[in-house]
């Protein structure tokens, strides 16, 4: 079931939101009960074979789970690391079969010339997701930071609707405290407006914006993937158009996580915050999916020994991580590209700052020309990781980064060449030509893109314009002098507030939104 459908929003949202609260006049324990019933059906909506997994997953991680509890309050430090050791390794064995399997054995099949088949794996929906977070929930009750006495506690931390499919990826401490307050146990207005206003946005900014910019992005890589020759100003488009659609589709998701979340009185931790407005890769990086960012510096980056053990070795612990991080995204050479050059862009940032340090510039603020250099070459460098991000294999990268660094050609649709008089001459002798077709689609590509990155770039983001009322947990806090600030000044009074004026205006977005459904698409994130 999807945040943007007739069936979730009509009927499974508000069943479940009455439900609970009809439930929870009876106690706590009836409420969460429900809440968990709820959130395996919108699981198994989908798939109703895969309920059988998701529930085999919790009922292991909580006995591993009690297991590890039990064991901090003994002298046995071998068993009880050889029991989280073995909770790992059983949440990684089932995410790599139904995830790694075939990717596996096609590299293999490739090597060697054999024929190595594991037949047809559908791969189940969020198993990413709840993965990391109970292996994060085994960790923790390794270290004794967090037990749990009750699964219907535990699978409710689990399989909660709104951060189940596609994150954020929560830690059993952040949110069991939320669900067993008492003031949560009944309903009130200001949740219920908060988050009805969230999620309006967040519905707004996925089925308007993000599937409207997407039908500009979708041809361009298409044609990339059946080899054909794509001109510059097609190729940097189509590049453009995924980039915002991206952004605003797991934006959109986000926010209608988030405000799904808050009607039920839970606030859930922010997991995305203007990325695009970065100065740097490591700022972007704390901006875009913060919870996965969490887990990857947490779990793997902190153990490996982060920057604890000279610089070469903290370059390699952040090209590994980065590897997994981009390898968890999809089974895929291209996903592993996409890890690698973000991991080189995290060495060179580092090791550029170390420079910097050294040299004694470190104290010396930044120059308006100098931030607006360091955006724009994160922002590009961000752009062609995502054309292999998006790309359905190497070839297909290659193709449009071919066309983005001109190699066949600059050429405009003829149809705006010859408008442009006098300046049609200085474009020729620069061997920008033109070709027949494409001037609407090249009008439109363009259009969209500057209108979005515009939103993108100046506009602030939903947790700004809710931020009186703390839409969400652990805000984003930028660090002085990071990130773009155009439109800052003129934005900054820009905040939500329980008015007639920010009804309507909530109310005109939800509509614009809601009309939209007529096609409606999966997150892009809901592959992962």
């Amino acid at each position: 079931m999807l945040f943007n459908s007739y069936e979730f929003i009509l009927v499974f949202l508000p069943v479940s939101f009455l439900g609970f609260y009809w439930l929870a006049r009876w106690g706590i324990e009836p409420a969460l009960v429900w809440l968990v019933i709820a959130s395996l059906f919108f699981y198994g909506w989908w798939n109703p074979a895969y309920l059988l997994l998701i529930v085999a997953s919790m009922v292991a991680n909580f006995v591993i789970g009690r297991l590890l509890s039990r064991f901090r309050q003994t002298s046995k430090p071998f068993a009880k690391r050889a029991t989280l050791v073995t909770g790992i390794g059983i949440n990684l064995g089932v995410l790599a079969y139904y995830k790694y399997a075939g990717f596996l054995a096609a590299n293999i099949n490739a090597a060697f010339g054999s024929h190595l088949a594991f037949g047809e794996i559908v791969l189940p929906l969020a198993i990413s997701f709840f993965t990391f977070q109970q292996i994060a929930y085994l960790v923790d009750a390794y270290q004794g930071i967090t037990k749990e006495y009750r699964f219907s506690h535990y699978a409710l931390f689990v399989t909660f609707f709104p951060q189940l499919i596609a994150g954020p990826i929560v830690h059993h401490g952040e949110m069991l405290p939320q669900f067993m307050r008492a003031e949560n146990l009944k309903p009130r207005v200001a949740n219920l407006s908060i988050g009805v206003s969230i999620f309006a946005i967040g519905l707004f900014k996925k089925a308007v914006l993000a599937d409207g910019v997407a039908q500009y992005a979708t041809p361009v890589f298409l044609s990339a993937a059946a080899g054909q020759e794509i001109s510059f100003f097609e190729a940097w488009g189509g590049a453009l158009a995924y980039t915002c659609q991206l952004y605003f589709d797991f934006s959109g998701y986000s926010d209608m996580a988030i405000g799904a979340a808050r009607m039920f009185g839970i606030r859930l931790p922010l997991n995305f915050h203007s990325p695009y407005k970065a100065t740097n890769i490591t700022e972007f990086w704390r901006r875009w999916h913060m919870t996965l960012s969490r887990f990857l510096r947490d779990y793997l980056y902190i153990p490996l020994g982060g920057n604890r053990r000279g610089r070469a070795r903290r370059y390699q612990n952040l090209m590994v991580t980065m590897l997994l991080g981009g390898l968890w995204h999809g089974a895929g050479w291209t996903f592993v590209a996409w890890g690698a050059l973000h991991g080189a862009y995290l060495v060179i940032n580092h090791a550029w700052h170390k420079v910097r340090k050294m040299s004694g510039r470190w104290l010396a603020g930044p120059s308006v020309v100098g931030r607006f250099a360091s955006w724009m070459l994160t922002f590009v460098a961000v752009v062609v990781g995502w054309v292999f991000f998006r790309a359905s294999d190497f070839d297909a990268a290659m193709h449009m980064l071919a066309g983005m660094s001109g190699l066949n050609g600059i050429s405009i649709p003829n149809a705006i060449y010859a408008r442009l008089g006098p300046l049609a001459d200085v474009l020729g002798n620069l061997g920008i030509t033109s070709h027949l077709g494409q001037g609407r689609q090249f009008v439109f590509t363009y259009l969209w893109v500057i209108g979005l990155l515009t939103i993108a770039l100046i506009m602030p983001n939903t947790q700004q314009i809710m931020r009186r009322y703390r839409p969400a947990l652990a805000g984003h806090r930028t660090p002085p002098g990071a990130g773009i600030t155009i439109g800052k000044r003129l934005f900054q009074r820009l905040f939500w507030r329980p008015t007639t004026l920010w009804a309507v205006a909530i109310g005109a977005i939800a509509a614009l939104g809601f009309m939209a459904l007529t096609s409606v698409s999966e997150f892009l994130y809901f592959q992962f």
